[in-house]
C-alpha cells in the first residue's frame, strides 16, 4: 500500500482537499508532483540522507513534499509556523539543512534568515529569480530518480524544558520505497480504518506535527483522500465534515471543548452521518468532555497515546474507555512499563515513570546526554510522563514529569486542575504552572482564559475558585488567577507552559531585587 500504487490504478482520485479553498490534487498529480520534486533535491545537491527544512502553513504543497522526501532518501525537518527568527534559525543549524522550503506567507522572518543562516539554499513559494520554488519544481521532469530510497522526518520538541531538540528516528528497515509501513496496520487493525480507498480524513491541525503528518500519510498509504484545514474553526470544522463526507479525522481535546463550548444550535446545525471514525490524542481529555462528545458524536471516539519518537502507542476505543473512563488504553506498539525513582517496575495503581519496550529507539539529534536521560537501564525510552497501570492492564496518565509543581514539599499535577478548569461554563481554556514563592518553594497559578474576556476579574475568580473547592485539596487551589485573551497554545493543542513559567519567574526575580 503506497500512494505510488494509488497513482497507477486510481489517477484521478482526488489524494489532497483543501477545505477552504477546496483546491484538490489528485494521486496521478501528486505522484508527479513527488518525482519532481525528488528530481529537485538531487538539482540542489541533496544526496540519501542529507537534510532539508520545511517552513509552511497548511497548503496543497506539504504532503507531496513529504512523499517527494520519502522518494529521495532524505531527511525532512518540518519547522513550527509560530517560531521566531532566531528559534528557526537554531533548528536549521542543528538540523544541519541545507535548503529551506517556505512561503511568501513568512516574509518576515525571511529576512532575517538569509542574514543568518547564509548558507542554506532557499527556495519559497511565490518566491522570485533563484528563490522561485514553483519555477524550480517545473523545470524538473517528472520520472522516478534513479536511486530512489525511503525517506524520513525529524520532528523537532517544543522545547519546553530548554532547547527543542531534533527526535532523529532509527533507520528504516528497508530500501523499498513501498514497503510496509507499521502504522498502516496500527491504522487498520488498531483504529479499524479502512483499507478499500473509501476513507476520506479530516486534519483540522497544522501538517507541521507528528500525529498530522503520520496519519495524513497513513490515509495514503491507504488510499484515502485527504481533507486539509488551512486553520482550525470549530463551526467550519463541522461544516467540513458535512460538505466532504469526511469519514475519519484526527483531533487534539482543545478541538473538543472549542466545538463543545459553541452555542447547541449552532453544533447540530450539521450532518455529521458520514463520520464514522474520530481519534484523538496530544494531551489527555477530560473526562467530563469526552463523554459529552460521546453523547454529541456517538461512540465513534478513539484516543491514543503515542509520541514523535515513535516508540510506542496505547489505544482505547469509546466502548471501553466507557468502561475505564480516563483511560488512554493498553498498549498495541511497543511494551509499557511503570517505573520508580530506582528505575524498578511499579505494581498496578502506582504512578511512576512510563517506559516503552521496543526495538526500534530513536536519539536526540546532537544530544547524547538527552537520550541517555530518557533511558532506562534496560534500554526502554520514556517520553516523560507519569501515569499508572489499572489491574486490566489499562494505562491512565497523571501528568508530564516536567510539569509537576512542588509547594510545601507536595508534589501538585498540574493537569487534574487544568481538566477541572476548563469543564466550567465560562473558561475557554486554562493552563496550571508552578511560579516561584518565598515560602512554598512554588506555587499553584490558574492563567485562565475567559469565554467571554468582559467576564474576567474578581468575581469570575471568586466563582472558579468556589467551583473548585469542593473538588480540589486545599494545597492544589490556586494561589493566583491570571486572566488572558489568549494562551500560548500551539494549534495542535500543546501548551507552551515554558514561556508562562519563563513570565512568572522573571516577575519574581524583579520583585526580589525591589525587595
Amino acid at each position: 500500500m503506497h500512494p505510488i500504487s494509488h497513482a497507477r490504478s486510481r489517477p484521478d482520485h482526488p489524494a489532497i482537499i483543501m477545505a477552504g479553498s477546496g483546491e484538490t490534487m489528485s494521486y496521478g498529480e501528486m505522484d508527479a508532483y513527488a518525482n519532481r520534486f525528488a528530481q529537485l533535491l538531487r538539482s540542489k545537491g541533496l544526496s540519501r540522507g542529507d537534510h532539508f527544512g520545511v517552513l509552511m502553513e497548511n497548503t496543497i504543497h506539504y504532503l507531496p513534499l513529504v512523499w517527494g522526501s520519502q522518494r529521495a532518501g532524505t531527511m525532512m525537518v518540518p519547522v513550527s509556523t509560530r517560531l521566531t527568527a532566531p528559534e528557526i534559525c537554531y533548528i536549521l543549524k542543528d538540523a544541519g539543512v541545507k535548503l529551506l522550503v517556505t512561503s511568501r506567507k513568512f516574509d518576515d522572518v525571511l529576512q532575517a534568515l538569509r542574514k543568518e543562516c547564509g548558507d542554506i539554499d532557499l527556495l519559497i513559494v511565490g518566491g522570485e529569480g533563484a528563490e522561485d520554488y514553483e519555477a524550480a519544481l517545473n523545470r524538473q521532469i517528472a520520472d522516478p530518480i534513479p536511486d530512489q530510497a525511503p525517506g524520513q522526518y525529524m520532528l523537532y520538541s517544543s522545547g519546553t524544558t530548554g532547547s527543542p531538540k531534533g527526535v532523529r528516528p532509527a533507520p528504516p528497515d528497508s530500501d523499498d520505497i513501498e514497503a510496509v509501513n507499521p502504522l498502516v496496520g496500527l491504522a487498520i487493525m488498531g483504529a479499524g480504518m479502512p483499507a478499500d480507498g473509501s476513507m476520506v480524513y479530516l486534519s483540522p491541525a497544522p501538517l507541521y506535527h507528528a500525529a498530522p503528518l503520520g496519519w495524513c500519510t497513513t490515509a495514503h498509504r491507504l488510499g484515502g483522500t485527504v481533507v486539509v484545514m488551512e486553520k482550525f474553526e470549530p463551526q467550519h470544522a463541522l461544516d467540513t465534515i458535512q460538505k466532504y463526507k469526511v469519514t475519519d479525522s484526527q483531533w487534539v481535546p482543545t478541538h473538543f471543548v472549542r466545538m463543545l463550548k459553541l452555542e447547541p444550535e449552532e453544533r447540530e446545525g450539521y450532518d455529521l452521518s458520514s463520520h464514522q471514525r474520530a481519534l484523538h490524542a496530544a494531551a489527555p481529555c477530560p473526562v467530563p468532555i469526552k463523554r459529552e462528545m460521546i453523547e454529541w458524536w456517538g461512540p465513534i471516539i478513539n484516543e491514543y497515546y503515542a509520541g514523535s519518537e515513535g516508540i510506542g502507542m496505547t489505544l482505547i476505543k469509546a466502548e471501553d474507555w466507557l468502561q475505564h473512563p480516563g483511560s488512554v488504553g493498553k498498549a498495541i506498539h511497543g511494551k509499557l512499563h511503570v517505573c520508580g525513582p530506582d528505575g524498578e517496575e511499579l505494581p498496578a495503581g502506582q504512578d511512576g515513570l512510563l517506559f516503552f519496550e521496543n526495538d526500534q529507539i530513536p536519539s536526540y539529534h546532537n544530544d547524547p546526554a538527552k537520550t541517555a536521560e530518557a533511558m532506562h537501564p534496560e534500554g526502554w525510552m520514556t517520553l516523560g510522563d507519569i501515569g499508572h497501570v489499572d489491574e486490566d492492564g489499562y494505562l491512565y496518565l497523571t501528568d508530564r514529569k516536567s510539569h509537576m509543581i512542588i509547594s510545601g514539599g507536595v508534589n501538585i499535577y498540574p493537569q487534574e486542575i487544568e481538566n477541572l478548569l476548563v469543564t466550567h461554563d465560562k473558561v475557554m481554556d486554562a493552563a496550571v504552572i508552578g511560579a516561584p514563592c518565598p515560602d512554598f518553594g512554588e506555587k499553584v497559578v490558574a492563567v485562565v482564559q475567559p469565554k467571554d474576556m468582559a467576564e474576567a476579574g474578581a468575581d469570575l475568580e471568586a466563582e472558579l475558585r468556589d467551583f473548585l473547592a469542593p473538588r480540589l485539596a486545599k494545597i492544589k487551589m490556586p494561589k493566583l488567577f491570571d486572566f488572558r485573551a489568549q494562551l500560548p497554545r500551539e494549534a495542535n493543542g500543546k501548551l507552551y507552559k515554558r514561556e508562562l513559567r519563563d513570565e512568572f519567574l522573571a516577575k519574581a526575580e524583579v520583585e526580589t531585587e525591589r525587595a
